[in-house]
C-alpha cells in the first residue's frame, strides 16, 4: 500500500488559525489523521517494551552488579533516564488516542514533554560518558586508572543531569496548553505567539546537547579505531577481547544515534525552520509528516539503550544468565525432606503393609 502524504487544507477563518494545534500559517493547515493511529501505536510498543528491558537492567544493576565499576554507573543512570521516560508514555498515549485532548492539566503536559527531552539528551551524553570512558581504556590504559573510578563516574552523572535539567527549564516555561473547541491542547513546542523564540532556544540547546556530545563520541571512536589498528606490546588474546568489545560498543552507539538522534533532530530543524520562513503549504506538509515518524524513533532509544547493557556491559549478560540459572535450579530443585515425606505415605498404605503390589 503506497503511503500517501497529508494534503493541505486551505482555511480563511482566523479563528481557526488561532486555534491549530500544531502549525498554521496564513492560508495553510495540516492535516495528521496518520499520527493518531503511529503515535498512539509506536509510543505503546515503546513504553511496553522500555518498561521490560530497563526494568530488568535496573534490577541487575542494582542486586546482582556490586560494587559497581565507572561503566556501571553511566549505564545505570541511562536506565534510570529511560525508566522516568517510559513511565511517562501512558498519558501520551492517550492523548494522541483520544485525538489531541488533554485531560490531566497544564503542569503534567509540562512534566511530560520535559521528560520526553530530558531522556533524549540524558541519553545522549550518558552514551558520550560511556564512550569516553572506554576510548580512555584503549588509548591512555594508565591515566585511566586515576581517572575513571567510580566515584568520579558518580560525579560526572550528576553533572549531566544538572545540565540537562538547567537547559530544559526553560522549556517548562515554553511548553504549554490551549484550548480549541472542546479539546485541550499540550503543546510539544509553544503557543504560536512563542513559536520562534522557541526555535532559537531549542537551537542552542541542540548544539550543546546532542552537536558537540555527537563530534566528541566521533573522535573517540576515530581514535579508539586507529589504536586498535596498531601493533602493541600485548597478549594477542587481551588485545582481541579489547577489539571486540570497543567494536561492540562502537557499532551499537552509532546505531542508537543513527536511528533515534540524528534523524530526529534532523527533520525537526528542517520543521522549525520552513515554519519560520513560512514555506509553501506542500513542503510544511511532507516535512511536518517526516518529523512525526521520527519522534517515536527518537523514543526508541529507550529499548535500544538495553541492548548496550547486554552486548557491551562489564559481566551484565553472565549476572542475568547467572540470576536465570539459579532460579530455574531452584524450581526444579525437590527437598529431600518433601521426598521423604512422600515415600512414608507410599510405606504407610495398606497395600504396601500387605505385601500385594509392591512398588519397590
Amino acid at each position: 500500500m503506497q503511503t500517501q502524504f497529508p494534503l493541505p487544507v486551505n482555511i480563511s477563518s482566523p479563528s481557526l488559525v488561532s486555534q491549530d494545534s500544531e502549525y498554521i500559517n496564513k492560508s495553510c493547515r495540516f492535516d495528521e489523521e496518520f499520527k493518531y493511529i503511529l503515535l498512539p501505536v509506536s509510543y505503546t510498543i515503546v513504553c511496553v517494551l522500555g518498561l521490560l528491558l530497563n526494568s530488568v537492567a535496573l534490577w541487575i544493576f542494582l542486586s546482582k552488579m556490586r560494587p559497581w565499576n565507572a561503566s556501571t554507573v553511566y549505564m545505570f543512570h541511562l536506565a534510570l533516564s529511560d525508566m522516568l521516560y517510559v513511565l511517562s508514555l501512558p498519558t501520551l498515549i492517550y492523548y494522541y488516542a483520544n485525538r489531541n485532548h488533554w485531560p490531566f492539566g497544564t503542569a503534567l503536559c509540562k512534566v511530560v514533554r520535559f521528560l520526553f527531552y530530558a531522556n533524549l539528551y540524558c541519553s545522549i551524553l550518558f552514551l558520550t560518558c560511556i564512550s569516553v570512558h572506554r576510548y580512555l581504556g584503549i588509548c591512555h590504559p594508565i591515566r585511566s586508572l586515576s581517572l575513571a573510578k567510580p566515584r568520579n563516574a558518580h560525579l560526572v552523572c550528576g553533572l549531566v543531569w544538572a545540565a540537562v535539567t538547567t537547559c530544559l527549564i526553560p522549556n517548562l516555561i515554553f511548553v504549554t496548553t490551549t484550548q480549541r473547541d472542546n479539546d485541550t491542547l499540550c503543546h510539544d513546542t509553544s503557543s504560536p505567539s512563542d513559536f520562534e523564540n522557541y526555535v532559537t532556544y531549542s537551537s542552542v540547546v541542540m548544539t550543546l546537547l546532542f552537536g558537540v556530545p555527537f563530534i566528541i563520541i566521533m573522535v573517540c571512536y576515530c581514535l579508539m579505531a586507529w589504536t586498535l589498528c596498531r601493533p602493541r606490546q600485548i597478549s594477542v588474546s587481551q588485545r582481541s577481547k579489547s577489539r571486540r568489545k570497543s567494536i561492540k560498543l562502537i557499532i551499537i552507539v552509532l546505531v542508537v544515534f543513527a536511528v533515534s538522534f540524528v534523524p530526529f533532530h534532523i527533520t525537526r530543524t528542517l520543521y522549525y525552520t520552513y515554519r519560520v520562513l513560512e514555506a509553501d503549504c506542500w513542503i510544511l506538509n511532507i516535512v511536518n509528516f517526516t518529523y512525526k515518524i521520527t519522534r517515536p524513533l527518537a523514543s526508541s532509544n529507550s529499548c535500544l539503550d538495553p541492548i548496550l547493557y547486554f552486548l557491551a556491559g562489564d559481566h551484565l549478560r553472565s549476572k542475568l544468565f547467572r540470576a536465570f540459572a539459579k532460579k530455574q535450579a531452584a524450581n526444579n530443585f525437590q527437598s529431600p525432606p518433601q521426598k521423604n515425606k512422600e515415600l512414608a505415605l507410599v510405606y504407610k498404605s495398606p497395600a504396601v503393609q500387605a505385601g500385594s503390589d509392591c512398588p519397590c
